[in-house]
């Protein structure tokens, strides 16, 4: 099994990228497996990693199709509703409520 090349902290070369930096330049990684490995030491605990990926094999990002802009826009609306209320929040229900900020602050719950 081959190694992979492992860098420090800003110290990659050119043509390597993370999965976010691929996405902000409208790129993903398209299937390739991980190109090299960035570390970025901390004090007292184990260092942070990060996977680069090669720039010239990255494809652009699919477009988005209407079935999943659909997709999306249903679970977005799913996890603006709280259960109880059964009314649209106007954000996202917090995991650790289970239910919107009125709902958990009033006292005939």
């Amino acid at each position: 099994m081959a190694t992979l090349p492992e860098f420090r902290w800003r110290l990659a070369p050119d043509g390597y990228a993370t999965r976010r930096q691929l996405r902000a330049m409208d790129l993903r990684p398209g299937g390739q497996d991980v190109a090299a490995v960035v570390h970025r030491p901390r004090r007292r605990r184990e260092p942070l990693v990060a996977y680069l990926y090669r720039i010239d094999q990255a494809k652009p990002v699919r477009p988005m199709t209407p079935g999943r802009t659909a997709a999306l826009a249903k679970a977005m609306t799913a996890r603006r509703t709280c259960p109880n209320c059964h009314r649209d929040a106007g954000y996202c229900i917090p995991g650790s409520l289970g239910m919107c900020v009125p709902c958990h602050d009033s006292p005939n719950t």
